[in-house]
């Protein structure tokens, strides 16, 4: 089983239909004070650990998540469960809400985004050692600074292959709980200008070089997956309308561990990332896509050519 760690949310999705950029002047940046007339509002299920495993139940793989919710969650969970993901490890926190994700989108797809973590301020006081079954592979993703420590630490001591995932987490952790969630990590994975952030707090590069797989996600560009042989450029996968580009990124890693998990070949995951991405891009919300293995197969076969035995 897959399980995941990180944020359980809702999402407060809004557009505007400018570009941030326009309304920005550079020598003034050190005193922001911007207010965005918006046209729509909706408010979505998200968070991480909940966008990834809904995804990969969608492509059968068995996934649990080991988070904190608050009293609100009820029917985000019986979601979940229809969905085939197991919730038994979710802690509910009767005296707080879910956490909350805002973010604002601009035509040219930027975004600007706050979060407030609500019942995500407990997970520290979880344990992957209390799981049972034990995890075959954990997916670290943004939580809690001092939770996502704590299971990084905890992977190693049970010898768990994680993939780390520090995400929009990455201005809130220390130099320190960056390095030791990357020292030992199997996968790390970021879009391209985290992965510069990144680069740029390690002093240490061998760290980079030490990983199974390094996966960059470039949007629209696709993404470039690399180990110590090879580096592997993943063509984006065709898009049938840009909707809502929140959550392609989940979708993105449920695609390519679906793939990971099975022993396929690490091209043949990046493309599933790619066909997964775009299912999400095409629905408003991040958990609104809804498709068959039998049509993921055929849309992977109609993008790159080839068959996928899944």
């Amino acid at each position: 089983m897959i399980t995941i760690t990180g944020s359980l949310a809702f999402d407060y999705i809004m557009d505007y239909q400018g570009i941030f950029a326009d309304h920005i002047m550079p020598d003034k940046i050190h005193k922001l004070n911007l207010s965005f007339y918006l046209e729509t509002l909706n408010k979505q299920r998200g968070g991480n650990a909940g966008n990834i495993a809904y995804t990969l139940s969608l492509l059968k793989s068995s996934v649990s998540i080991l988070s904190a919710a608050g009293k609100d969650f009820a029917e985000y969970e019986k979601f979940l469960k229809d969905s085939g993901v197991v919730t038994s490890f979710i802690k509910i926190i009767e005296n707080e809400a879910t956490a909350s994700a805002f973010m604002m989108t601009d035509k040219n797809d930027n975004q600007i985004s706050g979060f407030y973590p609500g019942a995500l301020k407990q997970t520290a006081t979880l344990s992957i050692k209390a799981l049972d079954p034990k995890p075959e592979f954990m997916i670290i993703s943004p939580d809690n600074p001092s939770s996502m420590e704590l299971f990084c630490k905890e992977c190693q001591q049970l010898s768990i292959p994680y993939m780390f995932d520090p995400g929009m987490q990455l201005p809130a952790l220390s130099d320190e709980q960056l390095i030791e969630g990357i020292k030992r990590a199997e996968i790390l994975i970021g879009n391209d200008y985290e992965m510069e952030l990144i680069k740029q707090r390690i002093k240490d590069q061998e760290l980079l070089k030490g990983l199974k797989v390094l996966i960059t996600t470039l949007g629209e560009k696709g993404s470039i997956i690399q180990t110590k042989d090879q580096t592997i450029q993943i063509n984006p996968a065709k898009v049938e309308k840009v909707v809502d580009p929140t959550g392609a990124g989940d979708a993105y890693r449920a695609g390519f561990l679906a793939g990971y998990l099975k022993d396929s070949d690490l091209k043949i995951c990046g493309q599933m990332g790619s066909i997964s991405a775009c299912y999400a891009i095409e629905k408003y919300g991040t958990s609104n896509h809804i498709f068959s293995v039998g049509e993921f197969v055929e849309r992977y076969k109609e993008n790159f050519g080839e068959e996928l035995e899944f």
